[in-house]
């Protein structure tokens, strides 16, 4: 049964996986700078502008959620489940997510990130845009 309305789950979602993104970026930023790369300048920029959008769309999101009282809770983790508790108000509603279905919304997140940091001219082309 769902206790949260639509536009709550979506924005404590949304703030949920972009959280996530964001970890992975950071960690991709390490790794560029510790890989075997001729030339990390253009990688590690690229990603910091990517962390920045990140943040910054983070950011409004937790402004939302402190608004409209939503927190999001990590229950527990396992190798291919993890639950998380969506709590807004006096309602709360726990969520189960297959990790390689998380894994597919991050990287969903950091596609739309790459495209919000690369500027028009050099954005590839692909079948969704």
């Amino acid at each position: 049964m769902r206790y949260l309305n639509e536009e709550e789950l979506q924005v404590a979602s949304r703030f949920l996986f972009l959280s996530m993104a964001i970890v992975v970026i950071q960690q991709d930023v390490q790794h560029v700078q510790k890989g075997a790369f001729k030339i990390k300048e253009p990688y590690t920029q690229l990603l910091e502008k990517m962390i920045s959008e990140a943040t910054n769309e983070r950011r409004q999101l937790r402004q939302t959620m402190q608004k409209k009282n939503i927190k999001v809770v990590t229950l527990n983790k396992n190798d291919s489940f993890s639950s998380f508790l969506f709590l807004c108000q006096s309602r709360e509603e726990k969520r189960n997510y297959f990790n390689p279905a998380i894994r597919k919304k991050v990287e969903v997140i950091l596609q739309e990130l790459m495209h919000k940091a690369l500027p028009p001219y050099q954005r590839p082309v692909s079948a969704n845009t």
